[in-house]
Order: C-alpha cells, then sequence, then structure tokens
C-alpha cells in the first residue's frame, strides 16, 4: 500500500487553482487602479490652478504606475505583453512609461535545469551532445520564451537558443480573457473605443506565439520577402538553422547589438555628440531603414512581424506575432495611407468607412476630429497640439468621436505605428511614415486597379519633382 503523498497533492492542487488566483489577483489591483483615477479626477476637478493640475495629474500617473508595474511583474505572463504595448513615450503618461519601459526586458527566466530539460526533449539529444558551449544565464527573457547564447559542436559561429517557458500557455490565456472583460467594461464608461476588438486580435496572435515551427517559417517568408524587393534588405534578418526548430525550440545566428533606444549611449561612446547633426543623420537613417521595412510589408504583401517592441527590433530575436492583413484591408489602409499624406480630411472618412471602422461623433467640427483621430491613431506624425494620446483627456479625439467597431486585423498595424512612433520620439524625431509610406501605397493601388496607369504615372512624376 503506498503512502499518501502530501507535497504532490499540495502541488496538484496548487496548479490547479493557479488561473483563479491570478484572476483575483488581477481584478483586484485592477479594480484598485481605476477606482484611484475615478476618486481623482472627482478631487482635481475642484481646482482652478491649471499649473497646480498638472502637478496633481502628474503625481497620480506616478503612484497609478507603481501599481501597474506591481501588477505586471508580480504576475508577468501576459502582463508583460500589456507592459510592452502600453509603456510607449506616445501612447501612455509619461510616468507610466519611465517605470514600465524597464519592465520589457525583465521577464522571470526559467532556471536552466528545466530549459535543458525542454531542449533536450524537443530535440532529442543532450545538451553536451549537441553543444560546446551553452550560457546558463539567458540573454533575455520575455512573457513567452528565453534566450540563450550558444555554440554547437563542430561550428565557429555562435546561436541563439530560443525555448519556451513551460506551463506558460494557459496562464496567459486566464489573463487574456480577464483583460477583455475588463476591456468591455471600459469601452462602456470611460474610453469610447473598441477596445474588446483589439483584446481579442491580441488571443488569436498570442496563440500563433506558441508554435516555433510556425515562427520559423514566417521569420524565411520576411527574410525572402525583404531581400526579393531591396537591393540591399533595410533591415537584417538572421538565419535560422531549419533542422534544429520545433514548437517549442528555435535555433537562429547570434547577431550582436545594442538596444535601440540605448542608441545616444553607444553614439556617445564613439565620442560623437548625441544631439549633434552626424547623430541626427544616424537616427534618421535607422527610422528611414525600418519604416521602409514594415511599408514594404503591410502594403506590399499584407505578411508582416507584428509584435513590434523595441527588444525585436534590436537583433530580430522574436518573430513570433506576424500577420497576414486581407487584401481588402492592405487596400483599404493604402488609401488611408495616402489620405493623410495628402492632407485629406474627406478621404480620410472614406478610408475609415472602408476599413469597417465604425464612428460615432457628437461634436460640431466632425470632419476635423476624424482626421485628427486618423492621424493620431495611424501616423507617427502627431497632429499639432498632440503630444501624446491620452484617451481620458476631455480634448482628445477618441472622446469627440467614440469608435464603435475596430477590425480586429487592424490592430498589429495600429500597433507596429505606434512602435515607430514610440522609437521616434525615444531617438528626438519627428517625421511622418505616411509620408514615407505614400509610394508603396500609390503601386500597392495601382498593381490592384484602383489608380489607373495614367494616373499612377502622374502621381511619380509628381514625387520625383517634389
Amino acid at each position: 500500500m503506498s503512502s499518501f503523498n502530501f507535497k504532490e497533492f499540495q502541488d496538484k492542487l496548487s496548479y490547479h487553482f493557479r488561473p483563479w488566483q491570478r484572476s483575483f489577483q488581477f481584478w483586484v489591483r485592477a479594480a484598485e487602479i481605476y477606482a484611484g483615477y475615478k476618486a481623482f479626477q472627482v478631487r482635481v476637478s475642484f481646482v482652478k490652478d491649471v499649473q497646480k493640475q498638472d502637478a496633481m495629474w502628474e503625481r497620480q500617473h506616478e503612484l497609478a504606475a507603481e501599481k501597474i508595474y506591481a501588477m505586471c511583474s508580480d504576475l508577468g505572463g501576459f502582463f508583460l505583453k500589456v507592459a510592452q504595448v502600453v509603456g510607449k513615450p506616445d501612447l501612455a503618461p509619461a510616468a507610466w512609461v519611465r517605470r514600465l519601459v524597464t519592465l520589457c526586458d525583465r521577464a522571470p527566466a526559467t532556471p536552466y535545469d528545466t530549459v535543458q530539460l525542454v531542449v533536450e526533449n524537443e530535440l532529442g539529444r543532450s545538451v553536451s551532445e549537441m553543444f560546446e558551449t551553452f550560457d546558463r544565464d539567458p540573454l533575455g527573457s520575455a512573457s513567452i520564451a528565453q534566450v540563450h547564447r550558444a555554440r554547437l559542436r563542430g561550428d565557429k559561429d555562435d546561436v541563439v537558443v530560443k525555448v519556451q517557458h513551460p506551463g506558460v500557455r494557459d496562464l496567459m490565456m486566464t489573463d487574456i480573457r480577464n483583460l477583455q472583460a475588463f476591456a468591455l467594461y471600459m469601452q462602456k464608461t470611460d474610453i469610447k473605443f473598441d477596445l474588446f476588438s483589439i483584446t481579442k486580435e491580441m488571443e488569436k496572435q498570442i496563440g500563433f506565439e506558441f508554435d516555433f515551427a510556425r515562427e520559423a517559417d514566417a521569420m524565411e517568408r520576411i527574410r525572402h520577402f525583404l531581400y526579393k524587393n531591396n537591393t540591399k534588405s533595410p533591415v537584417l534578418v538572421p538565419r535560422l538553422l531549419p533542422d534544429m526548430v520545433t514548437r517549442k525550440v528555435l535555433l537562429m545566428e547570434y547577431i550582436d547589438g545594442i538596444p535601440i533606444l540605448n542608441l545616444g549611449d553607444e553614439i556617445a561612446k564613439r565620442g560623437i555628440n548625441p544631439g549633434g547633426k552626424i547623430a541626427a543623420t544616424a537616427k534618421q537613417n535607422i527610422l528611414k531603414s525600418l519604416t521602409l521595412a514594415y511599408g514594404q510589408m503591410i502594403l506590399k504583401s499584407g505578411f508582416f512581424h507584428a509584435d513590434p517592441h523595441p527588444g525585436n527590433i534590436l537583433i530580430c530575436k522574436d518573430y513570433g506575432q506576424v500577420k497576414d492583413l486581407p487584401d481588402n484591408l492592405r487596400l483599404g489602409y493604402a488609401r488611408l495611407v495616402l489620405a493623410i499624406a495628402d492632407n485629406d480630411p474627406i478621404g480620410a472618412a472614406e478610408s475609415y468607412r472602408e476599413l469597417g471602422i465604425e464612428t460615432l461623433s457628437k461634436c460640431e467640427d466632425e470632419q476635423k476630429e476624424m482626421f485628427k483621430l486618423a492621424q493620431t491613431m495611424f501616423d507617427t506624425k502627431l497632429p499639432p497640439g498632440v503630444v501624446m494620446l491620452q484617451p481620458f483627456s476631455e480634448d482628445s479625439s477618441i472622446k469627440k468621436i467614440a469608435v464603435r467597431a475596430f477590425p480586429e486585423e487592424l490592430f498589429s498595424v495600429l500597433r507596429t505605428v505606434h512602435l515607430l512612433r514610440g522609437l521616434s520620439v525615444g531617438l528626438g524625431i519627428n517625421y511622418s511614415c505616411a509620408e514615407q509610406w505614400r509610394p508603396i501605397a500609390e503601386e500597392a493601388l495601382y498593381l490592384a486597379g484602383r489608380i489607373k496607369g495614367w494616373l499612377f504615372q502622374l502621381i511619380v512624376l509628381n514625387s520625383n519633382s517634389s
């Protein structure tokens, strides 16, 4: 007769109740942050001095930032993804960004012994048999996986080994469903934007991220597209080791580099003035290359890398989130790009309808506010007078024009534009991706028969002469 193993029973019980514990923690913390802002809005309404109001808002954002950071750090998983989305200089209050930006690269690492087991189970051989060296400490750890530097036996070049965290999928799905419920509440009360559709798209995209074999196929497809469409690819895409890819482990070439938001420090180390002309030119060239690559992917093929945070831009080590945009949305977005680049409010409103973005407005100058919303959402150059997107502000276009329906598939495009804007803010450069993407959008519409041949040639001639 076998004896009762209390420790094993305790571990199983803890495992089964873990999703409920996470849900409880999320709702308690989210409610506290939300209630804090609602109570603050009442207090600040009694203060008439504008400078004092600004100081009070800054303090409130700092208090909330600490609570958001603690929640994302303690819960991990999907909330690290949330931190990546929210913690951008153009999207959230500065206090949030300062706190959350440090979280993106600090996901808890899986212990090496567990990593070794996953690698050996997936690849069918021992680590010592396959690798000459394998760093025990990861280069970095994200919400779904972590990466280690290693060198295969008989090879002279280093590789990156990406290993999925065990058991992370179930926890992430619990997190997403909690966030979906919270998004539904927020869009019915404070933010007149179709947040639920965005969370549904996030659920679908993150579901794909757990299959590294699919990620490898996407990585090769993007690599082939960029090298085929350019004499020299605007971005460097690492080569895969196709024989060493499974659903949970992926090997690729190691690319040495620096975090893109640390570019100023690196320039200073080389004896160059970070605020000078040489540094500005370097930053502009980097943004131009990134914007060109994304413009080609989104508008020419509709298949693009859709997890665009600075960590992935650095060494291209995460092609987990890719998006295949349907032709109707790809061409509708191309029309919107032209409207924004041409400063055409009527064209922007027509593009919104074509894309299936449903809006409701009660403001006096609806056309002007609609165009301002389009610029804020889909261009890197913010409209005049707009410093960052603040959905809680009474002057926000989202407050004046409610977004009742937003196609889930467009969220990845929106996120890409906000990445590029966040990078431009971080590098101190204000530019328009719509203007840079204009010729790509025109070509896409011409090839689809949406612009006549003579008109396309006229547009190209005008673009070349300007």
